[in-house]
């Protein structure tokens, strides 16, 4: 007869296996948890964008608004254009245009990009754009995935209302 004693080495094991796999599924339930799904994220989108047609074929203003529904801020950080050779962010303070690195889009709300306020300079253009064309641009910011977008051409006076 066996003694009990001779079978509990043979309980430990199976014991030690259960636990582990009870810990092991906890740290696949507790990765998964933080898989991203449920994290916060920005919501964007664009609406009333377009390219006022300049006066000339050296410089072009952009305006438009980047709407943010999700929880957290965005940044747009950079603007590309198949019309110019650069955009640059611009930002206006006491009738001053200055280049910046980046805009906010803030959570919940919007970037609005407008004549005599924050704008978008497209520089080194191809050609001079006329009423009716449209501009391709694409929008990258810091978290979002690019955005791109065609423009319209808008009479020079269009002031977006």
């Amino acid at each position: 007869m066996s003694h009990p004693a001779d079978r509990r080495p043979h309980r430990r094991p199976a014991r030690r296996r259960a636990v582990t796999a009870v810990v092991a599924a906890l740290v696949v339930l507790t990765a998964a948890g933080c898989s991203g799904e449920g994290e916060e994220t920005p919501e964007l989108s664009v609406v009333g964008a377009f390219v006022p047609e300049p006066v000339s074929e050296a410089v072009a203003g952009g305006f438009l608004t980047v709407r943010n529904d999700g929880e957290v801020d965005d940044h747009l950080i950079s603007v590309s254009s198949d019309l110019a050779g650069t955009v640059e962010l611009h930002e206006t303070v006491d009738n001053t245009m200055r280049r910046v690195d980046r805009f906010v889009v803030p959570a919940g709300g919007e970037l609005t990009l407008s004549r005599g306020g924050n704008h978008l300079m497209l520089l080194d253009l191809s050609h001079r754009p006329v009423e009716g064309e449209t501009v391709s641009l694409e929008l990258h910011f810091e978290t979002s995935e690019p955005i791109g977008i065609d423009v319209p051409v808008e009479a020079g006076t269009h002031t977006g209302r």
